[in-house]
């Protein structure tokens, strides 16, 4: 053989060894993401400083990274709020505002979260709950999830739904909307959430020499509330308070109709009959599960840490909203208050400023455009939030003007959208033809005064309602006409 094609097949076998090991390289130079979800986990968290519910694996993390006091969902419901966040794009863009497998119908070439990094090299996977789930009547199925966004999908099903006639109910009807609770003495195993959290862990081990991007969906606190005995028993019932009755009516008393219109019927508490000494017991069991969630997020940290993970890794842990335990005589989502629309996000990883939090108003759908900056990812050009990186780097002095909005559909006759900034949350109703809010949170954190009809306010009142105009773009099919 000449000597130069010898040369050339030793170059050719040279570049072909090595090709491996470069690109074995550059993937390991790309930053994991660990995405860890709860379900209607409200800011009632040790974390966030009520310090009457147990959360050291959460406050372990704060201390890794950022802690948002003031983020927001979409819509104070899990269909559209999820679907959102995966999308980085609102509810109203993708035409979703209820609890129906719609995303690909609607949205077919919608590019989401996770597949973004699928179609980036990540290996990319999820155990339980990320997209709608019914809770807990789909547990162990795929319900509405997304098959593009993942490589892999896993649906374990524990004792909270293989055992659900030892729940106990104090209201009719379906386990999805409730005021039920269960207390097994039980592992943590043993439980759907569990059982994710053992999947999560297992992936991380199997995954750890290539780029991933993780999912933990867990299903607690969401009702009804299941949890081991020994979270429960961290909340002795005695310790457990409510608001006084009176007290939460008069807190309604200026709200508009339509605010409390699907509330107002059963209340307090949502349903008729539901003692003050029951919602107590829900509220306890709230917390336990609270507490479960937390104990599994300490699971997954360990193994990142196990696996010497953290120093590539990106964790982000989120709700889909908020959550009402009395406050006002309400219970659940699906309101424009504070309580409802307000949840805990966290971010820690490489470069994120430690024990660190900001109280600039964020988006779920801020998510999208922050983790595919983080990790050096091209997002689709249409999304609808803002990378998070300033704050992440510099929470308290970074420019952040971007208010965030949240909106409430029931139906085409009952709507409204809501924005809030540093100091003021304002809302609207049908766009003011069927009343409209304002809140001070300088001076009213529980939104208890309701200032929009005040003379003194009416310049707040006009500016907020121009900068919810571009907002409002719900179709027509989805108005009173």
């Amino acid at each position: 053989m000449p000597i130069h094609l010898i040369r050339t097949a030793l170059l050719v076998a040279l570049v072909a060894a090595l090709l491996p090991i470069t690109l074995n390289a550059a993937q390991k130079d790309k930053l994991n993401v660990l995405f860890i979800a709860a379900d209607d986990m409200n800011c009632d968290l040790g974390v966030y400083g009520n310090q009457q519910v147990k959360t050291p694996n959460l406050e372990r993390l704060a201390r890794m990274g950022v802690r948002f006091d003031n983020a927001y969902c979409q819509q104070p419901l899990c269909g559209p709020s999820r679907a959102s966040l995966m999308t980085g794009l609102r509810p109203d863009t993708l035409d979703m505002h209820t609890l129906a497998h719609e995303l690909r119908k609607k949205n077919p070439d919608v590019v989401t979260l996770g597949q973004l990094f699928r179609n980036n090299g990540y290996f990319t996977a999820r155990a339980g709950k990320i997209y709608h789930y019914g809770n807990p009547s789909q547990i162990g199925t795929d319900a509405n999830d997304d098959p593009a966004t993942w490589d892999e999908r896993y649906n374990p099903a524990g004792i909270d739904k293989k055992q659900e006639d030892k729940i106990v109910r104090y209201s009719k009807g379906g386990l999805g909307i409730s005021m039920a609770w269960w207390d097994p003495e039980s592992k943590d195993e043993e439980h759907t959430d569990g059982m994710v959290a053992s999947k999560i862990v297992e992936l991380i081990e199997k995954h750890k020499d290539e780029p991933f991007f993780l999912a933990a969906g867990f299903f607690n606190p969401h009702c009804p509330y299941v949890a081991p005995k020994k979270y429960f028993d961290l909340y002795p019932l005695d310790s457990i308070t409510m608001p006084d009755l009176d007290q939460a009516k008069a807190d309604l008393a200026d709200v508009p109709k339509m605010a409390i219109q699907r509330d107002i019927k059963g209340w307090p508490y949502y349903f008729d009959g539901v003692s003050v000494e029951e919602a107590r017991k829900c509220k306890q069991a709230y917390y336990a599960c609270n507490s479960f969630v937390d104990a599994q997020i300490g699971r997954l940290l360990d193994a990142l840490e196990k696996n010497d993970l953290m120093d590539n890794t990106v964790i982000v842990f989120w709700s889909d909203h908020g959550y009402f335990l009395g406050e006002k005589g309400l219970w659940y989502k699906r309101k424009a208050f504070e309580r409802s629309a307000r949840m805990p996000m966290i971010i820690a990883g490489p470069g994120v400023a430690p024990e660190a939090s900001t109280k600039k108003p964020v988006e779920l759908l801020d998510l999208y455009p922050t983790l595919a900056d983080l990790c050096g990812l091209t997002p689709p050009g249409n999304l609808e939030g803002k990378s998070l990186r300033p704050l992440l780097v510099e929470p308290t002095t970074a420019p952040w003007d971007k208010p965030a909005v949240t909106q409430v559909w029931h139906n085409k006759n009952a709507w409204g959208y809501s924005i809030r900034t540093e100091r003021w949350r304002y809302t609207e109703w049908l766009e003011g033809q069927a009343g409209h809010e304002l809140y001070d949170h300088d001076n009213d954190p529980d939104e208890v005064h309701n200032l929009a009809g005040m003379p003194d306010h009416a310049d707040t009142v006009a500016k907020l309602s121009e900068s919810l105009k571009s907002y409002v773009k719900l179709k027509p099919q989805k108005r009173k006409q």
